[in-house]
């Protein structure tokens, strides 16, 4: 009967939206893969609805066991056999809550129809210098021989900077208004289209808004211009957006295989291990139907009692703590224990934001890869809108032949309605598109950046660009490939020339890894199995402009003369 009852809960989210109107991801979406179980998944309007069905506490198991949810513990299953590439494909095919990732710093203004290896870039000029002893100097960036660390430039990122401290859901009794009677949009045209753009940008950096979480102050933005926003993410990206008094969930869909996401310590930045997915997914499948006082040793005994398989092959001890840092981050959770072994600590448990977290477990997936499959179905318009929306660069080599064709044919139109949507800037080259955010506020990595490793991977891609850039008429399909001597030599001329943190001049693999990482993730560079690295067009705008008419010579840059009386 349950498994029924939970076929009929999936069925629900697939077929339609609780206002009514269909679509289960979004619009675009071939099917919604994910529903939480029971009558609640597809929902009340109002999730304040939801709580009143079972009294303020929801149902609750006070002396007997938890009772996992079968889909949630299904994808537990999966997460704990798959490899790290595709657990994170995984996390954002199963739980759509990564951020949206932009490059900024816009480039001087050229003709669409450029080669970004050979169009106006983004580079700063750098300021000579010389060295200064490491000695007495706090770890905020590099010092250059060459190049003024003052001098580069300074991005935040709005997904990462300034993020205050987690606080607990407001008692009910203060009550924001019902969502029939929120306060009237203020009067004028321009203050509701930058509160639009505002609470828009919100949501695609955080997909789950709280009304007490660190960004609180945008939730009355998002509430005062839901209807707006709804229709807005629907028509545009095919996202289910869905608003309450509480919280505010952008259901986002997948990205399919290879995306490049990961989930993360939120305090230690610690990528998470497909063991630790698993114990995520786990501990949801428990949370979704918890008491909302729940012991902490209660909730660990019944994550080993409800998958003793995954807590015998968990290769990671710090597995449990990262996944439930994770949900006390999306206030899945309040406080944890300072001490983890104080199993008698009692947690308070936020059923409704437990259900918001999934977009729902495997109901309609075979398995994992179809899992990932599916959540990234969308018509060519939608699919294409997505990937503009939420990564760093579109090119056209990258896309099937029905998007490719519907991004040439909406070259100028598709981009611009997102920018203006999202306050982006469309960067338009003969490869494809990128969407530029310039106050690097819509991304969760930031190029440039003040950290050491951002500044690192910034000199390294500059000096990849200079050597490997292809001439205009010289033969390439677009990637470049990149020798490992070259990544090598290049790192080795940053160590000698710029004051490195101690953990990276006593391990040059550990400097070489986070730095093609990070080149990676906001697609710079890509792997091949044929050679180490690939270097993308893009890369291109963040080195010195190419000189496209070279004294003539024997260099690996320089063109030979030209004949005579030409």
């Amino acid at each position: 009967m349950e498994q029924q009852e939970y076929a009929v809960g999936a069925t629900r989210v697939a077929a339609g939206r609780p206002d009514g109107r269909r679509g289960g991801a979004g619009r675009g979406t071939a099917a919604a893969v994910l529903a939480v179980r029971g009558p609640e998944a597809a929902g009340p309007a109002d999730p304040a609805d939801a709580a009143g069905e079972h009294g303020a506490d929801g149902p609750q198991e006070p002396d007997g066991a938890l009772s996992p949810d079968p889909g949630l513990l299904r994808l537990a299953h999966w997460f704990a056999a798959a490899a790290p590439g595709a657990a994170d494909d995984l996390c954002t095919a199963s739980f759509g809550l990564y951020p949206a990732r932009h490059l900024g710093a816009a480039a001087e203004p050229g003709d669409p129809g450029v080669s970004w290896w050979h169009g106006p870039t983004a580079h700063t000029a750098a300021v000579p210098r010389a060295r200064e002893a490491r000695e007495g100097r706090a770890d905020g960036g590099l010092r250059r021989a060459r190049r003024d660390a003052a001098a580069l430039p300074v991005v935040r990122s709005g997904a990462k900077s300034g993020r205050p401290g987690r606080h607990r859901r407001p008692e009910r009794t203060r009550a924001l208004p019902e969502l029939p009677g929120d306060a009237p949009e203020p009067a004028g045209e321009e203050l509701p289209d930058a509160e639009r753009r505002i609470a828009a940008r919100l949501l695609l950096a955080h997909p789950l808004v709280t009304a007490s979480g660190p960004h609180a102050d945008g939730f009355p933005l998002i509430r005062r211009h839901r209807d707006w926003l709804v229709e807005r993410f629907d028509t545009l990206l095919g996202y289910r957006l869905v608003v309450g008094p509480w919280h505010a969930r952008l259901c986002k869909a997948g990205l399919g295989p290879g995306a490049a996401r990961r989930l993360e310590h939120p305090a230690t930045g610690a990528p998470f291990t497909p063991a630790g997915y698993a114990q995520l997914a786990l501990a949801l499948a428990l949370l979704v139907d918890a008491p909302e006082q729940l012991p902490y040793g209660r909730l660990l005994d019944a994550m080993r009692s409800a998958a003793p398989d995954l807590a015998a092959q968990a290769a990671d001890p710090d597995a449990p703590a990262m996944a439930l840092a994770a949900l006390a981050d999306w206030q899945v959770l309040g406080d944890l224990p300072a001490d983890p072994a104080d199993t008698a600590f009692v947690l308070t448990v936020d059923r409704e934001l437990a259900r918001a977290v999934p977009a729902g477990p495997p109901a309609l997936a075979a398995d994992a890869a179809d899992l990932i499959r599916r959540a990234a179905e969308a018509e060519p318009a939608t699919a294409v809108r997505r990937l503009l929306a939420e990564t760093p660069a579109v090119l056209a080599a990258d896309l099937p032949e029905d998007r490719r064709a519907w991004l040439h044919e909406h070259r100028l139109s598709g981009p611009a309605a997102l920018a203006d949507f999202l306050g982006l800037e469309a960067e338009l080259r003969a490869e494809g598109v990128a969407l530029l955010d310039p106050a690097a506020e819509l991304t969760d990595l930031a190029l440039p950046g003040t950290g050491t490793l951002s500044q690192a991977a910034l000199l390294l891609v500059e000096g990849l660009v200079e050597e490997v850039r292809p001439l205009p008429g010289e033969a390439t399909e677009g990637d470049v490939p990149i020798a490992d001597a070259l990544i090598d030599g290049l790192l080795g001329d940053i160590a000698d020339d710029h004051d490195l943190p101690a953990r990276y001049l006593a391990d040059r693999t550990a400097l070489r890894r986070d730095a093609l990482d990070l080149l990676h993730r906001l697609g710079l560079i890509t792997p091949t199995p044929r050679t180490t690295w690939l270097l993308r067009p893009p890369a291109a705008r963040y080195a010195p402009a190419p000189d496209l008419h070279p004294t003539p010579g024997t260099g690996r840059h320089s063109r030979p003369a030209a004949p005579s009386g030409s």
